[in-house]
C-alpha cells in the first residue's frame, strides 16, 4: 500500500512539474515577437499571415498548429490556433506593413 501511495505521489509531483513548466512556456512566448497586441509579427501583406502562423510550433508539446480564426482587429491581425497534439491554445498578433 505505502509503495502505491509513493507512485501515485511521484506521479503527481511530476505532472505539477510539467504544468508549471508549460505555463512557463506560456509565459515566454507570450514576450515573442507576436506573442501580444505590443509585439506583434510585421508583414507585407496579409496573404502571408496564416502560413507564417502555422510555422510557429506548440509552445506546450512542440506540435504541430491547426488554424482555427483568423481577425482583423483595426491595424492589427489576430490569428488564433489550436495544437492538433495536445490542443492547447495560442493566439498570435501581426500588423501589415506596407514596403517603403
Amino acid at each position: 500500500m505505502a509503495a502505491r501511495r509513493r507512485a501515485r505521489a511521484e506521479r503527481r509531483a511530476i505532472e505539477r512539474a510539467l504544468a508549471a513548466e508549460g505555463a512557463l512556456r506560456e509565459r515566454l512566448a507570450r514576450l515573442e515577437p507576436g506573442g501580444d497586441g505590443t509585439r506583434p509579427i510585421e508583414v507585407t501583406s496579409a496573404s502571408v499571415i496564416e502560413p507564417r502562423a502555422l510555422a510557429h510550433r506548440c509552445v506546450a508539446c512542440g506540435g504541430e498548429l491547426r488554424l482555427v480564426e483568423h481577425r482583423a482587429r483595426s491595424e492589427l491581425r489576430e490569428v488564433e490556433l489550436s495544437c492538433r497534439g495536445c490542443g492547447r491554445a495560442r493566439v498570435l498578433f501581426f500588423r501589415i506593413v506596407r514596403p517603403s
